[in-house]
């Protein structure tokens, strides 16, 4: 039987013969795992792990009603027992019910979570979107200042540069608090009420529940308009305004350029006051890689006290994507430094001892199981990109004499049994 994974969906494998299907090889995801577990371990976050669901009224709350993401992309089911359920869309709103339920605001001032977990949305397929997709976030929970702000976007434009992606840039803005974003609301609606028949349908229904959310569009008939729209920052009040001036010197103070985007709300309803989005060029229009911002309402929505936050999430296959996209050159992969060939069955078992004996020195090792012919066998050793090779048969256990071949050189040289970790170790 022939049963095709979902659409939307894609394995993670170690060979993938096609390049176009290289993004997907699990040693360029390890690689950027590693990467992000050193950084967020540098700038004091701390793991975290949510339910792959949650009950929906979590996202519908947390979310807002009116986000694309409630209206159009949840993956929402009735369990056994009748109750609502959800397959985790984004990481905060989880994170945030973790925070609240185990009342880890009372142990610490400051919590500093990262994660990386897979997403569900149903969405349209395209480059760097589907319908389970890998996220990489942090949360800062507990900090109002500027500072953090910046911690926060500096720790992932770092991540980025540290994984060698080149011609980044941070788009940045504020939208303000609720009492900026009101006022900003009914000249935002008043600037568009002319040409509300030629909205977009999406911003149509935007327009009296959340209008903030058409400068968001993508549509070009929108884009037409909102070019000629005032700017919010126009109307932020003083506490917001010296914020976000503050936030911009910081930046400039640690040398991150960045474009102020007054256009910029980001795609969750929960975001107030900074919020700031990075793009690299090799995805397309859909060039945005990460992105996040402050939600200082969130905790206290879902019932919670009424702490600040700031946090972003990044798209692994989009990372991964980006950096094929430019040509960066990945590690090389973890290879076994020896590969045993045995020779007859007295042989295996003496060959099998020594593999488990170099094992447990920590020596990546691997050894031939399958008794095929030793020609099979020495190419089986390249594949894997053995760095050496040594065949044992009734001869070399007797002598105690090995000949190790280095596999890239061809080179050999003899041993023995005593000495060979002291050899491959020290070349």
């Amino acid at each position: 039987m022939n049963i095709p994974i979902p659409k939307g969906t894609f394995d993670i494998l170690p060979q993938y013969p096609d390049p176009k299907d290289l993004w997907r090889h699990s040693d360029l995801w390890a690689h950027i795992e590693s990467v992000i577990r050193q950084i967020t371990s540098d700038y004091g976050f701390k793991e975290i792990r949510t339910p792959v669901f949650e009950r929906t009224e979590l996202f519908t709350r947390g979310i807002g009603e009116t986000s694309d993401i409630v209206t159009k992309e949840m993956y929402t089911f009735l369990d056994k027992g009748n109750r609502s359920m959800t397959l985790r869309p984004e990481g905060t709103a989880p994170v945030m019910r973790a925070f609240l339920e185990k009342k880890l605001h009372i142990s610490s001032p400051i919590t500093k979570f990262f994660y990386v977990s897979p997403m569900f949305r149903y969405e349209r397929q395209q480059a760097g979107r589907y319908r389970q997709h890998h996220q990489f976030g942090v949360e800062a929970i507990g900090n109002n200042s500027p500072e953090q702000d910046v911690e926060v976007i500096d720790l992932l434009y770092n991540l980025y540069n540290r994984l060698g992606i080149k011609n980044l840039t941070l788009h940045i803005n504020s939208v303000g608090n609720a009492s900026s974003r009101e006022k900003f609301r009914s000249v935002l609606q008043n600037a568009l009420r002319p040409h509300l028949a030629e909205l977009s349908d999406d911003s149509k229904i935007r327009f009296e529940k959340n209008p903030l959310r058409i400068l968001d569009s993508k549509d070009p008939s929108d884009k037409k308009f909102l070019a000629s729209v005032p700017s919010i920052l126009e109307y932020l009040d003083e506490e917001c305004r010296d914020n976000f001036e503050t936030v911009c010197s910081l930046l400039k103070a640690i040398r991150i350029p960045f474009t102020t985007n007054a256009h910029l709300v980001r795609g969750l309803d929960y975001y107030n006051k900074t919020v700031f989005e990075i793009t690299a060029n090799e995805l397309g229009a859909q060039n945005s890689i990460g992105g996040g911002g402050r939600y200082d309402g969130l905790i206290k929505s879902l019932g919670g006290p009424d702490l600040p936050a700031i946090g972003f999430g990044t798209g692994i296959e989009r990372v991964i994507q980006t950096m094929l996209g430019q040509d960066i050159e990945f590690p090389a992969p973890p290879c076994p430094k020896l590969f045993i060939i045995p020779l007859g069955s007295a042989a295996r078992e003496r060959c099998f001892c020594e593999l488990q004996r170099l094992r447990r020195l920590n020596i990546a090792a691997e050894m031939d199981f399958s008794g095929k012919k030793l020609k099979n066998a020495m190419r089986y050793a390249n594949t894997i990109n053995a760095e050496y090779c040594t065949v044992i048969g009734d001869t070399e256990i007797e002598s105690g004499k090995l000949e190790l071949k280095h596999m890239n050189s061809g080179e050999t040289r003899t041993t023995t049994f005593e000495e060979l970790t002291k050899d491959i170790i020290d070349d």
